[in-house]
């Protein structure tokens, strides 16, 4: 139910004082403390009359009182026991200062009390959870210190000021006698209003609201957002909606379309959200939350900048915006639809009983910039019931897939959209400093068994533990032999590759550890080819049945855009350069196997490679730790002719992945731009600064 907006003009003020069990003062509410006292009063701003004075204890489900609490008021948990909780004790309160408004003539009233903490920090958040609803007159108040600021500015900040400093301010004379906790608040409260009213002839217009509803609704990257007003929630349950992220911050005032939840790399939530408030006061409140609960977790709640929110909840898409223009809407996403869903199909998977607002024009297709389709969706609904039927068909079949069905909000939308819409140019790459040294051991030919295959590794299992699985063969793996396997969330799948000397030491290695344990799992051990391997790298599949393909297996195509590369100061000499790199090992003019290449050193560090490449590539490749590497002798590196690139757009530069960069985010950045799986061999690795030899690579070359 919404409250009735506050009056402009009340006839008369609730004068309002409260205590919780734990800290006092500025710090009233920090500690997540429940409410155990209400002080209030009635005083009528056109007679200057008071009513009576009531005082009353309220009983919490956790009755340990903190030492300045106990000090201060002098109350006891025994006391406290014997007291009403807190829905019988707004009941009594409504209805006592409803009698004392008639007994003083009558008319609309609103709260005031010395500061903001007891209706937004106490008050809002504890009915919240404990599922109570608050009576209207809760949702507006008056701050007696703002209101006193307003007529004495000299006194200091408004945020600075106390009861006792604004009496001293006034020259009022308070009942030093009065010990009772709160009374003495409140009456000397009574006194600074009853003096602003007689001698400054102040008038209480401007009351402080409270939002009784979070309004969700599109952010514009062109919109400017305050630093000050924004913060970052982390340890979020990863179902929270931005309904339950404004639930949390109940009594603040979040702006509009104002939480933005956050995605992981695969586009999942990831358990944190940017809250953008309407001012930096409430953002100041909300800091003061960190490490509040939400359910049985903790939140932590930490400074944001403006421009974080922006690159989470901004968007320039009209589509997007003309999707969210509506009011008052729940939104709904929908994920693993199948790529070749309608509108329609949609539509009569959701049913009659869960109408979506505006039937197709209410829904929301997610696709790549070249207009396939993702597999997710949004959906509206005009109220809250419509989405809750729409939620139980959570992992529902629509045609051969279970749809899962989240809550989702606006900037989710938009921070969907933006992940899958936004084609980021691909720059033409300057003239390198040296070329790159070919892979030191490519691919044995089609159809020779050299690698094992480990099926069943526990999920924890690091390159240590597979070597030591492996025992004695583990001397017979190559270099940067040892692969493991990734799924689409980039966590292990239980599966690794290992690339080995030869083909009978490979079968050797699989008739050994077949079937031995590791961490109290048995691993399945088989021997493969190469190529086997490298297609479940690229994405497909290897069972007993067969090998099926990757999902996008595309020929490997060079854009006719990209302009060849200039030729630029050598910064080695020519010969050294012909003797590094031969033409032949980059690219080579028909797709043949390569001959193995000896492990080099890299070049010394004034001619260390500057760029940063990488390549689609699902499961980086990793090295063992136990395997030693050679300087390979000057006579085994053959001269070659000077020029390396002779194709136009046969080197592509990455430049600034971020660390989080998963396989596919690469392939969707190139859109179809792989490599044909015989093209293998021409994956160079390039790696960090100067090493004294050639290791595990980070950034790899894509020719």
């Amino acid at each position: 139910m919404t409250p009735p907006p506050p009056p402009p003009h009340p006839d008369s003020l609730v004068v309002l004082f409260g205590a919780t069990a734990g800290a006092l003062g500025a710090k009233l509410g920090s500690e997540e403390r429940e409410l155990i006292l209400l002080v209030w009063q009635v005083v009528d701003l056109r007679s200057r009359k008071v009513g009576t004075l009531h005082k009353s204890l309220v009983r919490a489900d956790d009755s340990e009182l903190s030492e300045q609490c106990r000090e201060a008021s002098g109350l006891s948990a025994e006391g406290l026991g014997r007291a009403e909780p807190l829905d019988k004790v707004l009941q009594q309160f409504s209805q006592l200062v409803l009698g004392d408004v008639e007994l003083l003539g009558g008319g609309s009233y609103t709260l005031c009390t010395d500061g903001p903490l007891l209706v937004r920090q106490v008050l809002h958040p504890e009915a919240s959870r404990k599922n109570l609803v608050l009576p209207g007159s809760f949702f507006s108040f008056y701050d007696l210190r703002r209101e006193f600021h307003a007529q004495r500015p000299e006194a200091g900040p408004a945020r600075d000021l106390t009861v006792a400093a604004m009496a001293q301010n006034l020259g009022l004379e308070t009942d030093a006698a009065e010990d009772d906790f709160g009374v003495w608040e409140v009456k000397t409260m009574v006194t600074i209003i009853c003096h602003l009213l007689s001698e400054q002839n102040h008038s209480f217009t401007e009351p402080e609201i409270v939002k009784c509803k979070y309004d969700s609704g599109p952010c514009s990257k062109a919109e400017v957002v305050d630093n000050e007003t924004v913060v970052r929630a982390r340890g979020l349950p990863w179902q929270s909606s931005d309904q339950d992220i404004a639930r949390f911050f109940k009594g603040l005032n979040i702006a509009k379309g104002g939480v933005a939840l956050c995605l992981n790399a695969q586009g999942r939530r990831n358990g944190e959200a940017l809250v953008r408030f309407v001012d930096s006061e409430q953002r100041d409140l909300a800091l003061e939350r960190h490490k509040h609960h939400m359910g049985a977790r903790y939140i932590e709640v930490y400074k944001a900048s403006g421009e974080e929110f922006l690159k989470i909840a901004g968007g320039t898409s009209h589509e997007v915006a003309q999707f969210l223009s509506r009011e008052d809407q729940v939104i709904i996403r929908m994920r693993g639809l199948p790529f070749t869903a309608t509108p329609a199909d949609v539509l009569a998977f959701l049913g009659p009983e869960c109408p979506v607002t505006g039937g197709h024009e209410g829904l929301l297709f997610v696709r790549y910039p070249d207009g396939r389709p993702t597999g997710d969706a949004f959906a509206l609904f005009a109220c809250e019931e419509l989405a809750q039927s729409a939620l139980r068909k959570h992992k529902g079949i629509l045609g051969k897939r279970y749809i899962e069905l989240f809550r989702s909000t606006a900037a989710e939308v938009q921070q969907v959209l933006n992940r899958y819409t936004s084609s980021p140019l691909i720059p033409t790459l300057p003239a390198p400093l040296i070329p790159v040294l070919p892979a030191p051991f490519p691919l044995a030919g089609a159809g020779v068994r050299d690698c094992v295959r480990l099926r069943g590794l526990p999920y924890t299992a690091s390159i240590d533990d597979i070597l030591g699985f492996l025992g004695e063969a583990a001397g017979d793996i190559r270099p940067h032999g040892v692969h493991m396997v990734l799924n689409q969330q980039g966590r292990p799948s239980g599966d690794a590759f290992i690339q080995m000397k030869s083909a009978d030491r490979a079968l050797v290695a699989a008739q050994r550890c077949h079937k031995k344990m590791m961490k109290e799992r048995y691993v399945e051990v088989f021997p493969c080819s190469g190529e086997e391997m490298s297609l479940v790298l690229m994405g497909g599949t290897l069972s007993r049945s067969g090998m099926s393909p990757p999902p996008c297996k595309l020929p490997c195509l060079s854009p006719p855009t990209y302009a060849a590369f200039q030729t630029a100061t050598a910064v080695i000499p020519t010969e050294a350069t012909a003797a590094l790199y031969p033409p032949s090992a980059l690219l080579p003019a028909a797709r043949a196997p390569s001959a193995p290449t000896p492990v080099t050193y890299y070049p010394p560090p004034a001619t260390q490679l500057y760029m940063n490449y990488t390549t689609y590539y699902p499961s980086p490749p990793v090295s063992p730790t136990t395997v030693g590497y050679l300087t390979a002798p000057s006579a085994a590196v053959a001269p070659a002719p000077a020029s390396v690139l002779q194709q136009p757009g046969a080197l592509v530069r990455m430049q600034g992945l971020p660390y989080t960069a998963g396989v596919k985010d690469i392939l969707s950045f190139f859109q179809g731009y792989q490599l044909a799986p015989d093209d293998y061999a021409n994956l160079v690795p390039v790696g960090d600064p100067p090493r004294p030899v050639l290791q595990a690579p980070k950034e790899w070359v894509c020719l």
